[in-house]
């Protein structure tokens, strides 16, 4: 009588890859929890540090209404604040409002935190977006023209001009900009988000987002949509530029690092053209480290917003940022900058997610 022997499944046989496909799922949402969870450290640290900076400069009230005011009459509004209080029970109440969604109120002039916040968050949003879209379309196209000519005189020059887009300050681009194409050329607006006109379309909305292209969309008038695009092409050139030098480098140095590659190599003995192994293979490799830096870059992106904002008059975050600093209302920069500092930490988060599903690697 003979038996049979069942073989046990192999790594490759279809028994062991369930099993296999659990773990690695197991593992990418064990990642995506851990790095949820570090969100909340690092915001809670971030805001205790602009809580506490915030006031080194002493209280809210005698910053922004010092000398316009009696001594009697501040200190009736420091007391009415609560800002005479012990300093420890100032930041745990602040924490307290912050939980409840309360930023406070502004002291120059007496709007609440948040409706400053969704009133111009919508444009530096949109800011940011047309500047990644300008740091994509320059910096990648660039960053692989680089790495076919390596090490030759277009190489050379497109290094340079990464340098010079990353180095060059924001608001001198932008008025260099201005000069070129309002002024000489006269072809694009100078400042602001849109005409008067189309303002006043958006105004009259039934539910305004905020975000001028999408209300320009609904408006119905692709007039209006034109009108906002052209008010916004200075701008996003000006800010995109700044991350699409650091785009060009990425790509550059990770195409090169690909094209060394052995798969490359035994392609290239089968006659692919160099052009060809850039495009069909170490295209798609370059861009992992693009899109783990993407976070890094929105950190960028709004510091380099308040810049651009006030050099083009374009209304949003960066823009009233400034605007409260001259005024020093402090509780105001308080609630801009915690709600910037949450925007890069949410984003960092949804890019490590995105960078983890890519390229398994990370998760380890």
């Amino acid at each position: 009588m003979t038996t049979t022997m069942i073989p046990a499944a192999s790594p490759a046989s279809p028994a062991a890859r369930p099993k296999r496909a659990k773990a690695g799922g197991t593992k990418i949402w064990r990642y995506i929890v851990v790095r949820l969870l570090l969100i909340i450290p690092t915001v809670f640290i971030l805001v205790s540090m602009v809580f506490f900076l915030m006031r080194l400069t002493g209280d809210p009230i005698t910053a922004a209404l010092g000398g316009r005011l009696s001594a009697a009459q501040l200190q009736e509004r420091i007391h009415a604040a609560g800002y005479d209080r012990p300093i420890l029970i100032q930041y745990v109440e602040y924490l307290a409002k912050l939980v409840r969604g309360d930023f406070g109120t502004t002291i120059s002039d007496n709007h609440t935190v948040l409706s400053v916040l969704t009133t111009y968050g919508g444009a530096t949003l949109e800011l940011a977006f047309y500047a990644l879209i300008v740091a994509f379309i320059v910096g990648i196209p660039l960053g692989m023209l680089a790495a076919y000519f390596r090490d030759k005189w277009p190489d050379a020059i497109l290094r340079v001009f990464a340098i010079l887009s990353y180095a060059t300050p924001v608001f001198f681009a932008g008025l260099l900009l201005k000069l070129v194409f309002s002024v000489w050329l006269g072809v694009l607006p100078v400042a602001g988000r849109a005409s008067t006109s189309v303002e006043l379309d958006i105004q009259f909305l039934p539910h305004p987002t905020g975000i001028y292209l999408i209300d320009a969309f609904q408006t119905g008038n692709l007039a209006d949509v034109g009108d906002v695009l052209q008010h916004a092409i200075l701008p996003g050139i000006a800010l995109g530029l700044l991350t699409a030098g650091v785009f060009l480098r990425l790509v550059r140095t990770n195409v090169i690092g690909t094209l060394s590659a052995d798969y490359v190599d035994a392609a290239r003995s089968r006659g692919v053209s160099e052009f060809r192994l850039v495009r069909k293979h170490a295209y798609k490799p370059a861009l992992i480290p693009i899109i783990t830096v993407i976070g890094l870059q929105i950190a960028l992106l709004l510091g380099g917003a308040v810049l651009t904002e006030t050099t083009f008059e374009w209304k949003g975050l960066g823009f009233m940022l400034a605007h409260y600093l001259q005024a020093r209302d402090f509780v105001a920069v308080q609630g801009i900058v915690v709600l910037l500092a949450v925007i890069v930490a949410v984003t960092n988060f949804i890019v490590d997610i995105i960078a983890a599903i890519i390229d398994p690697r990370v998760r380890y």
